[in-house]
């Protein structure tokens, strides 16, 4: 009987493509709650990696609907008031816009359904540059701004729910004043695709 199996192994093995995301070791050993870096100012910002949660979800408020080149977008506020606790400047608001990818409706426990819009932001975590779409909700009675769900990490992350920050510091981020001064002269950071 072992050689049968064995023999169906050796024959069958070779026409199963593994995929990268398949092999444990391409993936990176994440805590559960991790920094990462928004792009394009290279905002540092905690993230909590729930793989209970479909979809990621990020902190933003004022969303504002508009058309640019008869497309939908939205122009948002993603404040910074996670990081009273270590700044005692005056905290900016960064203002974003994007192309809208998805309406996606939410609900939440004891909730009515809540429409978000869906955009895709470039961020980094464990020293790689990635690309997610997060839906846009106002996470400001939440403990992290940030939220990735297992349709990002699945392809990319082991997490470890007895642990945190395990991810490696490789991301480089702007600090927070420098970020502050910008914030005074620009008026919104536009997505040039």
């Amino acid at each position: 009987m072992s050689l049968i199996v064995t023999l169906a192994i050796g024959i069958l093995g070779p026409l199963a493509p593994v995929k990268a995301a398949d092999d444990p070791q391409s993936r990176s050993l994440l805590g559960w709650i991790e920094w990462v870096v928004l792009e394009p100012q290279k905002l540092l910002l905690k993230a909590r990696l729930d793989t209970g949660a479909k979809t990621s979800s990020l902190h933003a408020v004022d969303v504002v609907e508009f058309e640019r080149d008869g497309a939908k977008w939205v122009r948002f506020n993603v404040p910074l008031k996670a990081h009273k606790e270590t700044y005692k400047g005056e905290l900016p608001t960064l203002v974003y816009e994007r192309p809208v990818v998805d309406t996606v409706l939410i609900k939440r426990k004891n909730a009515h359904l809540q429409p978000r819009y869906v955009v895709e932001m470039a961020f980094c975590i464990d020293g790689r540059e990635h690309e997610a779409e997060f839906s846009l909700a106002d996470r400001g009675n939440f403990n992290y701004p940030v939220l990735l769900g297992r349709r990002f990490l699945g392809d990319i992350a082991l997490v470890d729910p007895r642990e945190s920050f395990l991810a490696q510091r490789k991301c480089k981020h702007t600090s927070l004043h420098k970020l502050e001064a910008e914030a005074h002269s620009r008026t919104a950071v536009s997505d040039s695709r």
